[in-house]
């Protein structure tokens, strides 16, 4: 039995030997240190032996499969070795490379001309203030000297919600009219953010931004609303002999009202619209329209956008395309 331990261990060393394959080594371990393996069978053996020859035997076989334990170890270092080996040829990092970094994000166009609004009005006394993009029909029309019945309440206008009694804000005057029931006169705000209404072509989106005004106080004129529009234009396109004109028109929430045109090329472009406080909105929000008196007006930032950067399709603004808004920054 001397003689099978050695050539089981013989045999063993050279099947190890040429594994190359972590599986196939675990399987060559099974058949000869498992239950079932070469080594434990000669173990089961051992009772057949006389009694003065089975320590000796015994011992033999423990040293053959310690030998055997140490190849398989050694063995299986080396198949690991191999292996990282590979993984690092395939995956092999060039230290020598540049940096590729991460790429600097940048503000959006319309962003930026956000911004450069504030700092204009905030320059000229103006405070910034806010309010929900969700409003109801009071503070969106009603207190607005809208009636019921005006046409901008239609659904083909106003984006309503399922409640049927609030709805995505169509301008930002209800920050306006929110601001005036809280603080009393003198007023100078300006009411900059998101509307909402259903149009979608070149030059109109079912969500644009807006930027609205308000000063009240005492002797506020017309005269001091043309004066404010015409500094703010001048200032943003940085241009001192820009044309303004006002053209009549009429808005429930305005009283004169006009519009507000600006020289452009060899024609006018409108910009917005603006007039004097109606009294009926100054009522609605416990102003003494017989002592206050005040003006409004209502500018298109993503229009003042489009101008300034020289693009023809508001779309592009809002389609998310990196290859069009990373020529901003």
């Amino acid at each position: 039995m001397t003689q099978d331990v050695d050539a089981i261990v013989k045999e063993a060393l050279a099947a190890l030997a040429g594994i190359d394959d972590a599986a196939e080594l675990e399987r060559a371990k099974a058949r000869y240190l498992g239950k079932s393996g070469a080594l434990t069978q000669l173990l089961k053996g051992l009772s057949k032996l006389p009694a003065p020859e089975r320590p000796a035997f015994g011992s033999r076989v423990n040293a053959a499969k310690e030998k055997l334990e140490a190849a398989l170890a050694e063995q299986r270092g080396r198949i690991e070795s191999r292996a990282l080996e590979a993984s690092l040829r395939q995956e092999a990092l060039d230290v020598t490379l540049p940096g590729r970094g991460l790429a600097l994000g940048g503000l959006h166009p319309v962003t930026r001309t956000m911004e450069r609004i504030e700092m204009l009005f905030r320059s000229m006394g103006f405070e910034v203030a806010d309010g929900p993009e969700i409003e109801s029909d009071y503070y969106n029309f009603t207190a607005l000297n809208q009636p019921e019945n005006h046409p901008a309440r239609s659904m083909h206008d106003t984006f309503y919600l399922a409640d049927g009694k609030s709805l995505l804000r169509t301008h930002t005057s209800p920050i306006q009219i929110r601001y005036l029931e809280s603080h009393r006169p003198p007023v100078k705000i300006i009411a900059p953010g998101r509307v909402y209404r259903r149009d979608y072509d070149a030059t109109h989106s079912p969500m644009f931004h807006q930027v609205e005004g308000v000063w009240i106080d005492e002797h506020i004129t017309f005269a001091d609303l043309k004066g404010v529009l015409v500094e703010f234009l001048q200032r943003f396109f940085e241009r001192a002999d820009l044309k303004v004109r006002f053209r009549p028109s009429f808005f429930p929430f305005t009283e004169p009202s006009a519009e507000i045109d600006m020289s452009f090329g060899d024609g006018w472009l409108e910009m917005g619209g603006a007039g004097m406080v109606h009294p009926n909105v100054l009522k609605n929000v416990g102003i003494e329209s017989e002592k206050f008196q005040g003006f409004a007006f209502g500018l298109g930032p993503d229009r003042l956008t489009m101008l300034r950067y020289g693009v023809n399709d508001l779309r592009l603004f809002f389609e998310n395309d990196l290859r069009f808004l990373n020529q901003f920054n």
